[in-house]
């Protein structure tokens, strides 16, 4: 397994023309085993009662546990497909920007298990997520 060396900006341009450009998600830091990424409170991420939709914050969990596995091994030899999310949604969130932090707990052979907690810009905890990763041999 390897670090990607891409930058945090030529990161950020791959979201052309996807789910993430439409929700306006940007990468923030990236390490190994680590992701870091911010997604505003919008029309775009708003349920109609006015507060942030869970399915946007899965999306944006999804988003950066993805990436997290992508950075961490050799795409010419892998595929990374996601497995299965589980969430607890804990807060609300009406404005601003949210943050999704993902946290590596587990990199085996076949699976990574990442942990994502998303908050608001005051680092009040809205939700948290478990995800795995498939790591497919490319044949």
């Amino acid at each position: 397994m390897r670090k990607i060396k891409a930058t945090i900006e030529e990161l950020n341009k791959l979201n052309k023309g996807t789910l993430m450009e439409q929700l306006h998600i940007e990468y923030v830091e990236v390490g190994d085993g680590y992701i870091k990424a911010k997604m505003p409170v919008s029309e775009r991420t708003k349920q109609p009662a006015g507060i942030l939709h869970g399915g946007a914050t899965l999306a944006l969990a999804e988003t950066v546990a993805g990436l997290g596995s992508a950075v961490i091994v050799d795409l010419n030899e892998y595929e990374v497909r996601g497995s299965q999310i589980s969430a607890n949604h804990v807060g609300t969130a009406h404005t601003g920007w949210v943050f999704a932090e993902a946290s590596l707990i587990h990199r085996g052979k076949n699976t990574h298990v990442w942990n994502i907690d998303i908050k608001d810009e005051n680092n009040r905890m809205l939700s948290t997520a478990r995800l795995t990763n498939f790591l497919i041999r490319k044949k």
